[in-house]
């Protein structure tokens, strides 16, 4: 691979949503805002093989992407107060003539991204599907798999809800207080979301990627001043606390060290005391913890505990029901499964596998073999962990994880 497409993917991958969020500003047209960006992006991929790198690379891209964005006006043969103004700064060489390349703009543009792609217009399949295409630059197929769907499912999603806010006419915004809230509950579920892709990649080959990650936290940072509400105060500790492990989930060359052999000396403090600190301030605020603060109570239990053997997973067994009860999910319950295995032992957890198992719900992740797998491992049924790790591994879309999972497998056939 060339050093230019290097530069051109990196630099996608780590400002796409700014991109496309500058340019929706700008053209105040959603779908017109990805079109011209992803046309900068070919460009790009051209012109600074022969040109060279250009050494502001979001500028660039966002001069070409304006630029094919007016010439989309023109073509449209626009002549409206919008054309005019697009027209009018034409001339890139004079400082400041041109907001959009404002940093302290570009910042909530990604904000007013994500309060777009969750206007209530759409379904909550479509939001999810186009926050994660657009703000979190996953491909069709990363989504599909995250969702167990088809591509052209996630695909003709995409393309709908493009449709419908431009039909709708959307305006590209943070909206005000009253729109927000009806809102909120959809962009705190994409944050998450984007968070969790960046924390576990479902594809690829890196298990974790910093950039989705930051860029959650940064938004869930933003959004407690604009909403300083109890779930999303939840929310933020849950990203703080979970991020806290990153630094000790890889070792020196980049693979995965799963929890029971990290080193918890290498945890970012920091991290634990803010989202400690967010969790109280939830606690606070609200009648009681919601789906958020619940997953940020267990992720407290962890970042607390001074080894796997010393955590409370009683608490944690307890805290799961809870969750299970207020927002339902075939996941919480398999984490359940694992919690419980924890606290009293894998014999009485297997059976609650084999029941999520005959529920189908989990059928094409590897998340459920995997974890048939280790409580078959700590059971001493060796030769059949080693089989479900296997099969687990063959259904992993992460190079990294993929690579544990058959580590596993070695070390069940030597057990």
């Amino acid at each position: 691979m060339s050093e230019a497409r290097r530069a051109v993917e990196a630099v996608w991958r780590m400002e796409s949503a700014r991109i496309v969020g500058a340019l929706a500003r700008y053209t105040r047209d959603f779908a017109l805002a990805e079109d011209v960006a992803q046309e900068a992006l070919a460009e790009a991929l051209v012109g600074w093989e022969t040109a060279g790198i250009p050494d502001d690379r979001v500028a660039w891209l966002l001069s070409v992407g304006r630029r094919r964005a007016i010439d989309a006006f023109r073509r449209r043969g626009a002549r409206d107060e919008r054309y005019a103004l697009l027209a009018r700064d034409l001339d890139e060489a004079t400082p400041g003539a041109d907001d959009l390349f404002d940093p302290d703009r570009i910042d909530d543009d990604v904000l007013a991204l994500v309060f777009t792609a969750c206007h209530p217009v759409l379904s909550r399949e479509a939001r999810i599907a186009l926050t994660l295409r657009v703000v979190a630059g996953l491909t069709s197929d990363e989504i599909a798999k995250a969702f167990l769907v088809p591509t052209a499912t996630v695909q003709a999603r995409i393309t709908r809800a493009k449709k419908t806010l431009a039909a709708a006419q959307v305006p590209f915004e943070v909206p005000d207080r009253a729109q927000r809230a009806e809102r909120l509950n959809s962009v705190l579920s994409v944050i998450y979301l984007i968070f969790t892709e960046g924390s576990s990649a479902t594809g690829g080959d890196a298990w974790i990627r910093f950039d989705l990650a930051r860029e959650a936290v940064r938004l869930a940072r933003l959004l407690v001043r604009l909403a300083p509400e109890s779930e999303v105060f939840a929310l933020l500790a849950l990203l703080e606390l979970t991020a806290a492990r990153f630094p000790a989930r890889l070792d020196a060359e980049g693979r995965p060290v799963l929890l029971e052999d990290q080193d918890r000396r290498r945890w970012d403090h920091s991290a634990i005391r803010r989202g400690r600190a967010a969790l109280e301030r939830a606690a606070s605020v609200g009648r009681g913890l919601g789906p958020y603060g619940l997953q940020a109570s267990i992720a407290e239990c962890h970042a607390v505990a001074l080894s796997v053997g010393e955590t409370d997973w009683g608490r944690i067994v307890v805290l799961y029901e809870a969750l299970g009860r207020i927002a339902p999910s075939p996941v919480v319950e398999l984490n359940r499964a694992v919690a419980v295995a924890m606290a009293t032992g894998p014999a009485s957890a297997l059976p609650l596998v084999d029941e999520l198992e005959a529920g189908g719900a989990l059928a094409g992740s590897h998340l459920l073999p995997a974890v048939r797998a280790e409580l078959l491992a700590r059971s001493g049924r060796h030769a059949e962990a080693r089989e479900w790790f296997v099969r687990a591994a063959e259904l992993c879309g992460n190079a990294a994880e993929r690579a544990v999972l058959l580590g596993k497998a070695d070390a069940a056939t030597a057990g």
